[in-house]
């Protein structure tokens, strides 16, 4: 399997997989908060104030926008040239579209060039193209995701885990902010750190 394993570690790996999108839009200068939120029913928001995912078409898929060939086809990335948008691969360098195939539903909110647009997949399957919701002064953007629990031995997320990881994450990458919020038990974590791996 992509993520590694089936457990508690392939579980988590899932979110670390759309964190590192927005970790990779911050390396690059373009995002410095990240929100993760994980819902009742383990269900995980990731936003960011990037620069959004591309929804225009792909170069290398004419028929399909930027944004379906991040969600659907492993390895591709969303990358136009060096200065535009990057899908990173991640830990196992999978990136987010193997989480969409391990997912219930995937619901993408992006906020680009002052324009809101969103999508919804279902078991990996897009359910309508990319729509434009209309005009937006927010940036970035907004990955909702609930696993499919079935592919998984474990079927919720834990807390500590997740906070463990980010709290590295935000110290690794300077200026970074990182918040957790966990709905089921009320938890919240915020993690910046100014002077990164030299504090």
């Amino acid at each position: 399997m992509y993520i590694g394993q089936t457990g508690s570690e392939g579980l988590h790996h899932l979110v670390y997989e759309v964190v590192d999108n927005s970790i990779d839009e911050a390396i690059a200068g373009h995002c410095d908060t990240i929100e993760v939120t994980v819902h009742y029913d383990n269900s995980v928001t990731v936003t960011d104030n990037g620069r959004g995912i591309p929804v225009e078409r792909h170069p290398n898929y004419p028929d399909k926008s930027a944004l379906e060939v991040v969600l659907t086809v492993l390895h591709a990335g969303g990358k136009f040239d060096n200065k535009s948008y990057k899908a990173s691969g991640g830990l196992h360098g999978v990136g987010v579209s193997v989480v969409n195939a391990l997912s219930e539903f995937f619901d993408v909110n992006v906020f680009r060039n002052g324009t809101h647009y969103k999508q919804r997949y279902e078991s990996s399957v897009p359910i309508n193209d990319v729509t434009e919701v209309g005009p937006t002064k927010q940036q970035g953007t907004k990955l909702t995701f609930k696993p499919d629990f079935k592919f998984f031995e474990v079927n919720e997320f834990s807390f500590d885990v997740l906070s463990s990881r980010f709290r590295e994450m935000a110290f690794l990458n300077r200026g970074i902010r990182i918040l957790l919020t966990d709905e089921r038990s009320g938890k919240t974590e915020n993690y910046h750190y100014e002077g990164g791996v030299a504090e």
